[in-house]
C-alpha cells in the first residue's frame, strides 16, 4: 500500500511514517505543500493521501478539491488540528473519504488509513454524531430573506475564508464584510462568525 502524507510538519510526517511502517506493506511518500502534494499525487498514484487542511499557499480543502476534480475515484483523507465537525462536514462534501483530527488517538490513524485504502470511509464516530447534530438544525425562513451578497458572504464562511480572504474574492473592503456579517448574525441569532458557519453548513449554503 503506497501512501502519500502532504503536511508542512516534518515531525507530523515522521509520526504518521513511524505509525504506518510498522507495517512492512506499507510504503510512505511525502510532500511539504499543495503544489508538491498535487505534483506527488498524481506522479506516485498513492492508494491513500493524508492531507493538512492547513498548508502553504494552497488550503488542505484546495487541494483536495483539485486532486477530486481531476481524479474522483482518489482515496483522500483530511488530517487537521481542528476537531470542529463543520470543518470535518466541509471536508467530506469536498470528496475527502475519511477526516482525522490530530489530537485522535494515534492508533486510530493507520486504521483509517486502511479503512480508506479498502475503498471504505472513516469517521470517529463521535465527530459523526455531531455532524448529524448539525445536519438537523437549520434556519430555512431567515436565509431565503437575505440578499445575495450576503449569501455569498454565509457561503464563503462556511467554506472556512477569513473576512479578509473574503473581502478580497469580492472586491470589497474588510469593513463592508465586517458589516455584513453583523447583519447577517442579527438576521440569523447567531453570536460569532462560528455560528454563522454552523448554521450556513445546516441549510447547505
Amino acid at each position: 500500500m503506497r501512501v502519500l502524507i502532504v503536511d508542512d510538519h516534518p515531525i507530523v510526517i515522521s509520526g504518521c511514517r513511524a505509525l504506518l511502517e510498522t507495517d512492512p506493506g506499507v510504503e510512505v511518500l511525502e510532500a511539504e505543500d499543495g503544489a508538491s502534494g498535487f505534483a506527488a499525487f498524481f506522479d506516485s498514484r498513492p492508494d491513500v493521501a493524508v492531507i493538512d487542511i492547513n498548508l502553504p499557499g494552497h488550503s488542505g480543502l484546495e487541494l483536495l478539491r483539485r486532486i477530486i476534480g481531476q481524479a474522483p475515484e482518489a482515496r483522500l483523507i483530511v488530517f487537521s488540528m481542528n476537531d470542529d465537525p463543520i470543518v470535518a462536514a466541509r471536508a467530506i462534501e469536498a470528496g475527502a473519504k475519511g477526516y482525522i483530527a490530530k489530537n485522535d488517538d494515534p492508533a486510530l490513524f493507520a486504521e483509517a488509513v486502511k479503512e480508506v485504502a479498502n475503498g471504505g470511509l472513516y469517521l470517529h464516530p463521535e465527530m459523526a454524531r455531531q455532524i448529524a447534530f448539525l445536519r438537523a438544525g437549520g434556519n430555512a425562513d431567515a436565509i431565503s430573506s437575505l440578499s445575495p451578497r450576503e449569501l455569498e458572504i454565509l457561503r464563503l464562511l462556511a467554506a472556512g475564508r477569513t473576512m479578509a480572504q473574503i473581502a478580497d474574492l469580492l472586491n470589497v473592503s474588510y469593513k463592508t464584510v465586517a458589516n455584513n456579517c453583523t447583519q447577517l448574525k442579527q438576521k440569523l441569532g447567531a453570536r460569532s462568525a462560528m455560528d454563522l458557519m454552523r448554521i450556513a453548513l445546516g441549510a447547505r449554503i
